[in-house]
């Protein structure tokens, strides 16, 4: 048996102490346990799963069903009652746990006199590193509080991590009347939409569903592909003043039927039928809703039926998607805010509306009207997460990204399970105010959630985004791989071979090859000027002056005729290089403008723009300076460690004693930074 050292006995005996005074508290979890131990939530997670090879939460659900069965055989309390002794609230799923956890139902827990089942019920899912340890850490228990059973815990393990996982597939309808089909679109929104609400559940997006509409896969191939434990189906009809609506509850991994019902209801009573739909379906899966969630679910939108049915057609149509189906559901957003003029959700999705449609517009022609809309949306409903979610997009159309952030995460806090808002976060945090860390983690999340739509080209750029997060943090082999996932689904994906160029560089350290790769993607379409800068900045790292010329003049020519103020902050190169080939005077240009942009820079790389500014000036005393600060940022980008000391500015710095030491403790705070996310981002399950 492993020893452990003193101080990681004494911390264990502490840890259990602590969740043995609140065995009985549902909500007691990670959080919780972090507080008592007056840790973050962090090392709290780091120092466990190091000690005993698990993850908090499994920490704490291994010493609730051991103390259960302790209380089952010495007490004479009766299931129910033990079960809410240690923490479950609900006796059904206590004895789900149980019998997952044990092999039998605590009903037999006096029947049996042996020892727990011996064998894992799955050996497949047994996971390296985690057995080893399973003496040690239960031995520990036994002696402190408990006197339990010993028991290998990997199957359930697997089974909490995955427990709670959902996906609600496109109702079908089973009118021949083909005009009802946004209502039962409808009432599967709304039942998705109340769903994501919950934060205890991982509810995947409505586009991951909507590509198996017209699917002849079976359910466990689905539930395979999207990695749920349940499925949701229904089907309904409206048969004139009634809606009659079957759902059911699949587990995924097994066909097998969990639970079925059918609702009769009149159609006046819509809003309680889709709020019975999902009360049924969370208390079957056991979902903890919190009374903040279970008043926005129980909130109506509207008190008039008819504004909602309005409501649903434009919403209808707003999910289609395309320039004239969204025009079209504004009008009628319109007509439901005619008839009820506080109907928040109208306003949040007429306005949602206009963002998609001027998105990618140099003009944004219904900027005032999104403002207007979010303002009302806001207004009549500030605990909406789609009036959070509309307030941002304006922020974010008008190019004031500050302003966006908060009414992103408040969206956010309203609708945990949101793929929209989490997938906002992660291009807000690569885009407008850089985190490696943040982008990494809201990329990884949007994947739990997004399993891709129907549209190959649409989940070829979302594995994009995840590769490009990857990268920045320094995850190079599985960047590559979700990079190649992209080109599957589009093999045109420009933009993933030009991400897949720098890499290849990560992986083989060769510049050469690195511009032979570019210079591939540029000969396809010269029109782009980002794969330009980007030979001219690779040649300038190689020292091949000419060709960096050769490149930067061509881009500059293209920024000259065509307006464009972009790549500024690329013009201390451009400048050196025209330095280099005996342009001085426009170099200096160029690095001067380059040095203006730094005055307005607000990013974590102002100090290093100005270090390299300042060597390039021979000025090392100001340069080391701004290096040390520099040095004080978190989450910098992977391409600065690949990049920097390539840099021929650097050359004559980089001698200098201080600097190095200076660079090494970067490069060793970057892979701790990256030890210590991976970590992070295993034990939520994103990576």
């Amino acid at each position: 048996m492993p020893d452990l050292s003193p101080q990681e006995k004494a911390f264990l005996d502490q840890l259990v102490a602590k969740v043995t005074l609140h065995l009985a508290e549902e909500e007691f979890g990670v959080s919780g346990l972090a507080e008592e131990m007056h840790m973050s939530r962090s090392n709290l997670l780091r120092k466990v799963k190091k000690i005993t090879g698990l993850s908090v939460s499994q920490f704490i659900s291994q010493m609730r069903l051991e103390r259960a069965m302790e209380l089952l055989r010495t007490s004479s309390g009766n299931v129910s009652e033990v079960s809410h002794q240690v923490g479950f609230n609900s006796p059904s799923y206590f004895i789900k746990c149980f019998r997952e956890y044990y092999g039998y139902p605590p009903g037999e827990v006096g029947k049996r006199t042996g020892p727990a089942l011996e064998e894992d019920p799955d050996p497949h899912i047994v996971r390296s590193g985690r057995r080893k340890w399973m003496t040690v850490i239960l031995i520990i228990i036994l002696l402190s509080v408990i006197g339990g059973v010993w028991m290998k815990q990997d199957f359930f393990a697997e089974k909490l991590d995955r427990e709670k996982s959902i996906i609600v597939l496109p109702f079908k309808n089973d009118s021949g009347d083909s005009t009802n089909v946004y209502l039962i679109n409808g009432l599967m929104e709304a039942t998705l939409n109340n769903l994501q609400k919950i934060k205890d559940l991982r509810v995947l997006s409505r586009t991951s569903a909507e590509k198996y509409r017209e699917s002849n896969k079976s359910i466990p191939e689905m539930a395979d592909e999207l990695n749920v434990n349940y499925l949701v189906e229904g089907s309904g009809q409206k048969m004139g003043d009634k809606i009659v609506l079957n759902i059911q509850l699949i587990d995924g991994a097994k066909d097998r039927h969990l639970w079925s019902k059918q609702y009769r209801r009149e159609v006046s009573d819509i809003f309680a039928l889709q709020l019975e739909i999902s009360k049924d379906i969370a208390q079957e899966i056991q979902a903890i809703i919190t009374p903040e969630e279970k008043s926005r679910i129980e909130k109506e939108p509207t008190e008039n039926l008819e504004a909602y049915d309005s409501f649903m057609k434009g919403l209808d149509l707003l999910n289609k998607g395309g320039d004239e189906n969204l025009l079209e559901s504004v009008s009628y957003f319109d007509d439901a805010i005619q008839r009820d003029e506080h109907f928040a959700l109208a306003y949040a999705c007429a306005g949602m509306a206009f963002y998609y449609y001027d998105m990618f517009r140099a003009e944004k022609i219904h900027l005032d009207q999104l403002g207007a809309y979010s303002d009302k949306a806001i207004l009549y409903d500030p605990s909406l997460g789609e009036s959070q979610i509309a307030k941002a997009m304006y922020y974010l159309l008008k190019k004031e990204y500050s302003q966006a952030l908060p009414f992103l995460e408040k969206g956010l806090e309203y609708r945990p399970n949101s793929s929209l808002i989490i997938g906002l976060l992660a291009d807000f945090y690569a885009n407008y105010l850089p985190d490696t860390e943040k982008y990494l983690e809201y990329a990884l999340q949007g994947m739990q959630l997004d399993a891709g739509s129907s549209d190959s080209v649409a989940t070829s750029y979302f594995y994009l985004r995840v590769g490009n997060a990857l990268i920045q943090t320094g995850f190079v082999d599985e960047s590559m791989h979700y990079i190649d996932r992209s080109l599957v689904y589009f093999p045109g994906n420009m933009y993933s071979r030009y991400v897949k160029a720098f890499i290849s560089f990560a992986q083989d350290h060769d510049l050469q090859h690195t511009r032979e790769l570019l210079k591939i993607e540029f000969e396809k379409d010269t029109s782009r000027f980002d794969i330009l800068q980007d030979l001219g900045k690779v040649s300038y790292y190689l020292r091949d002056y000419d060709s960096a010329y050769y490149y930067y003049e061509w881009l500059n020519r293209i920024r000259e005729e065509q307006k464009l103020n972009v790549y500024v902050h690329e013009n201390m190169l451009v400048g050196v290089v025209y330095e280099k080939v005996g342009k001085i005077q426009e170099g200096r240009q160029f690095i001067e403008s380059y040095r203006a942009y730094l005055d307005k820079d607000q990013t974590a790389y102002k100090n290093l723009g100005l270090t390299m500014y300042y060597a390039h000036e021979g000025d090392f005393e100001k340069a080391l300076a701004h290096f040390r600060l520099f040095a004080e940022e978190d989450h910098i980008q992977y391409w600065v460690i690949l990049f920097l000391t390539k840099d021929p500015i650097a050359d004559e710095i980089k001698k200098h004693p201080e600097f190095k030491k200076i660079w090494a403790g970067i490069e060793a705070d970057f892979w701790a930074t990256h030890a210590e996310t991976r970590i992070r981002l295993e034990e939520k399950g994103l990576l």
